[in-house]
């Protein structure tokens, strides 16, 4: 949604899922990355590995310090492009990793069970940058050092920001030992696949196709009870040769459920298919990137 169009109870709610978002991201990587020394890339990464080699500063400390820097580069160089969200975000995730290191100080692992740790400290921050990444937003970061790149050079981004969290991976091989290393590397290679699952699963709707003979009806539920759009298409049965109208539109899960029983409830002979989509362009839902 165009931030300039947003009505104050959307900008509210935005807001509220970013901050959301940002604190599970907080809490994976401060209670279950920082106390393992896992370090699967991005400024957190990079923190752990210089937090081990300069031990008067924290791992907390340097994700402030670099994030700000960061966020600094941001706006002198992309200006406007740059992105409220991000800085936010950015800003945000910092303050609650450095306050936790002063609020709860974190001496060793919560537990024994070094997989167990490694599953929620890649977890947990997907599913923030899948929340975050799902409202075009970012957690900042190497993020904005991407954006850069891709304004200044014709570097491929994907690949190189790859590559960045494979030598930080590697780092920590030599830094903290083999078996944390591995972990990383581990934990690095979960991170894409989570993020990809729970990014799609946010984004999935229901694509309705509804062949009545009674339109008018579903069509007045989609409209004023759903708000949302509907096309309706003539048919004609290839069996009976009755007049038919197909019904095209697209709901979310929880109106996949209202839909389905009110247009059984209209028409019980109606014909219904269902299928998911992720990547929907047009007015409700977004616009061309």
């Amino acid at each position: 949604m165009d931030q300039d169009k947003a009505t104050p109870k959307q900008v509210i709610k935005d807001y509220a899922l970013l901050t959301l978002a940002t604190l599970i991201m907080s809490v994976g990587i401060y209670f279950f990355k920082f106390p393992n020394h896992f370090s699967t890339g991005g400024v957190s990464g990079i923190s752990i590995i210089l937090g081990e080699l300069a031990p008067n500063l924290s791992a907390g400390a340097f994700v402030f310090i670099i994030n700000q820097a960061l966020l600094l580069l941001g706006f002198l160089f992309l200006g406007k492009s740059f992105g409220v969200r991000t800085a936010y975000v950015s800003l945000l995730m910092s303050t609650v990793i450095w306050g936790l290191e002063i609020i709860v100080p974190m001496t060793e692992p919560m537990t024994s069970e070094p997989l167990l740790e490694l599953v929620f400290s890649v977890a947990l921050p997907a599913i923030g940058s899948a929340m975050l990444f799902n409202m075009q937003a970012s957690s900042g970061g190497t993020d904005i050092i991407a954006m850069l790149l891709k304004r200044k050079t014709s570097i491929n981004i994907g690949n190189c920001l790859l590559m960045v969290d494979f030598l930080v991976t590697v780092a920590a091989c030599a830094v903290f030992g083999m078996e944390t290393g591995l972990f990383s590397v581990l934990g690095l290679a979960l991170k894409s696949v989570i993020v990809d699952m729970v990014l799609e699963n946010i984004k999935v709707h229901k694509c309705f196709q509804v062949i009545t003979s009674k339109p008018d009806d579903i069509i007045g539920f989609i409209v004023d009870e759903l708000h949302r759009g509907a096309t309706r298409i003539k048919g004609e049965g290839a069996f009976t040769h009755e007049d038919k109208t197909v019904i095209l539109t697209v709901v979310n899960r929880p109106q996949a459920v209202l839909l389905r029983k009110h247009a059984k409830a209209i028409d019980p002979s109606c014909f219904i298919l269902i299928t998911n989509t992720t990547e929907i362009i047009g007015k409700g839902f977004r616009g061309l990137m």
